[in-house]
Parts: C-alpha cells; sequence; structure tokens
C-alpha cells in the first residue's frame, strides 16, 4: 500500500506538481477513490486513516522530492501535528511561518469539533502542506451513539474565512440530528454576538444560563442546554472577560473554550438578544458511512468516473512490479463495476 502510494505521488507530483496533490486529496470523490484503489471498501470509516496513514508514510524521507509534507494521524498521532509541522519547518525550505501552519492545523480542528457541533467527536486529523505554504486538512470525527463517521475536508485555496463556510466538503450520511453550526453563512450575527457575550462579566452569563436551563425550551435547544455547569461556564469565562477576543475565530481560538461554552453562548445569545445559530447541517456529500455494513447510497457518478480514470492513468505509469499493478488495476474495475 506505501509503495503504491508512493508511486501515485510521484506520477502526479511529476505531471501536475504537488498543489494539485493537495486539491485531489481535499476532493471527497477522488479521496474516497485512492482508499479503494490502496485496497479498502468504499464505505469503511477505516478507509480514512489507513489512506492517509499511508500518504504519510509514502512520503517520510522524500519530502524534498515530491515537495509534500505529512503530518497527524489517528488518536494520540493527531496531537503530535504541531509539533511535526515545526520539526519539517526547520530542516525544510517552507515559504510561510511554521506558526501559520500550526495555527491553520489547529484552529480547522476547532471549528470541526467546537463551531460545528453535530455529533461527531474528532479522532483523526491530517495536515498535509508544500513548500510553498498551500496546506490541506483531513480529519474525521466519530458519532459514539450510532458508530457512524464523518469526514472533513479543508485546502488552503478555498478558505477565505476560517469561521465562514470553510470546508472544500463534509462527507456523512445526514441523519437529521440537531445540530450547531456556527460556521455557516448564516451564522454571522451569532459568530459576533457570541464574541461580545465573551466580554461580558461571567458571573452575569453564568445567572442566564441558569435561567435559561429552568425555562421549557423547544427540542432544538437541547443541543445548547445538555450538561453545562453555569459555574463552570463562569470559571471558564474569566480569561476572556479579562482579555476580550477581538472576534468570534479569535474567541474559538482562546485557551480552554470548547464545545459547552460555544454552546452556552449560542443559547444566551438566542434567548436574551434574539440572535439565532444556524442549525443547517454541513454535510454536502452523503456517499461514505461509517460502518462497514452500510448500504451504497447514490453518489454523483460522473466525478466518480472522473476520479477512477485519473487514478488509473496513473497507475498505469507507476513504476509497480506488474502483479501489484494488475492488482491495483483490478480493484479499480471491480469499485467502478459496484458503482
Amino acid at each position: 500500500m506505501v509503495l503504491l502510494s508512493r508511486e501515485i505521488l510521484r506520477v502526479m507530483v511529476e505531471e501536475f506538481g504537488s498543489l494539485e496533490v493537495l486539491r485531489r486529496v481535499s476532493d471527497p470523490h477522488w479521496f474516497q477513490a485512492l482508499g479503494c484503489v490502496l485496497g479498502f471498501d468504499w464505505h469503511s470509516s477505516g478507509l480514512t486513516t489507513t489512506t492517509t496513514g499511508a500518504l504519510k508514510e509514502a512520503v517520510k524521507g522524500r519530502e524534498a522530492d515530491l515537495g509534500l509534507f505529512v503530518a497527524g494521524g489517528k488518536g494520540a498521532a493527531s496531537r503530535k501535528t504541531p509539533a511535526e509541522i515545526e520539526q519539517y519547518a526547520a530542516h525544510h525550505s517552507v515559504a510561510r511561518p511554521a506558526a501559520d501552519l500550526v495555527y491553520a492545523s489547529r484552529i480547522s480542528a476547532k471549528v470541526d469539533n467546537t463551531a460545528v457541533q453535530d455529533g461527531y467527536q474528532l479522532y483523526h486529523h491530517a495536515f498535509l502542506f508544500t513548500p510553498s505554504g498551500e496546506w490541506a486538512v483531513v480529519q474525521q470525527g466519530m458519532n459514539d451513539a450510532n458508530g457512524w463517521a464523518r469526514r472533513y475536508h479543508w485546502l488552503s485555496t478555498g478558505v477565505e474565512d476560517f469561521v465562514c463556510e470553510p470546508h472544500a466538503a463534509v462527507v456523512a450520511e445526514k441523519r437529521g440530528q440537531l445540530v450547531l453550526n456556527l460556521v455557516a453563512r448564516e451564522s454571522e450575527e451569532a459568530r459576533r454576538t457570541t464574541a461580545l457575550l465573551s466580554a461580558e462579566p461571567p458571573a452575569k452569563l453564568a445567572q442566564e444560563l441558569r435561567r435559561a436551563q429552568e425555562l421549557e425550551l423547544p427540542g432544538r435547544h437541547d443541543i445548547l442546554t445538555a450538561d453545562i455547569r453555569p459555574e463552570s461556564l463562569e470559571r471558564i469565562l474569566l480569561r476572556t472577560y479579562e482579555q476580550p477576543p477581538a472576534d468570534f475565530e479569535a474567541l474559538l481560538a482562546s485557551p480552554g473554550i470548547g464545545p459547552k461554552t460555544i454552546r452556552a453562548l449560542a443559547l444566551i445569545s438566542d434567548l436574551v438578544y434574539g440572535v439565532k445559530a444556524s442549525h443547517r447541517d454541513p454535510a454536502t456529500y452523503s456517499f461514505a458511512h461509517g460502518g462497514k455494513d452500510g448500504i451504497p447510497y447514490p453518489v454523483d457518478r460522473p466525478t466518480y468516473d472522473q476520479s477512477i480514470e485519473v487514478l488509473r492513468e496513473v497507475v498505469d505509469r507507476a513504476k509497480l512490479a506488474d502483479r501489484e499493478k494488475l492488482e491495483a488495476l483490478r480493484r479499480l474495475a471491480r469499485y467502478e463495476g459496484e458503482r
């Protein structure tokens, strides 16, 4: 798998350049097809972790030649992402400061775990970047209640604002769960109001939360009221009261600000000021199920066919043993037939 990944990357960089690799990885169709040609079931949550793991191993020791760096991974490996980015930047010529890349890695994870509360807890984070400073993120969360996974794709060239529609794609089956989506375009006023609220006296905000929790609220507030302790909110917001954040992004990036704090501020914003956050599910593709027993969901066939054709051409040009090349082409043919 690592050898095949390395050859695919080598041919793509030679033909299109390293930035195009990031573009392809941030395309959920191509990423899914890549995982399948490497040998994984299209609907398996493990496809994400193993494919990014194979890419990381494929570039190891060849970063300068390929013009690609891959940091992070699953579980404990994801927490090493900042250190790995800094290490790569220290030993290679990278156009952007390592601190900027580390920030992009951290804020993308913070967005998908805190600003987007869709029931999925992140457990995998891969950060890919080039010497020119372009970057891509592939991260995945798991819903412990149903065992399904959700994948989040980011691409730096498409990010105009970290907290307003920043994703290249969000991949999951929409299952109707209540979502708090503070990076939706229509949540702009809610972002502004929550940032302003974080600079209010913490005791006042804690009291507002207590009052809200005593009310009989509509079902859509369940995600906002669950498991939030007013005394904890008061303690956490003491820092933002003393050093008010400039905006919602700064609030989100503040140490100690997690999902519960953001939920509480969104609830207060709604009940006290009538400013409502979006509950629109950000998922834009629905073909990658987390469970291995999922039933195939209708997909964008023309785009998939194009992705498969690109991979077929790359595999044909790769310097692989005949048997390994034949097996990869057979997987592509089988995958195409299943579509």
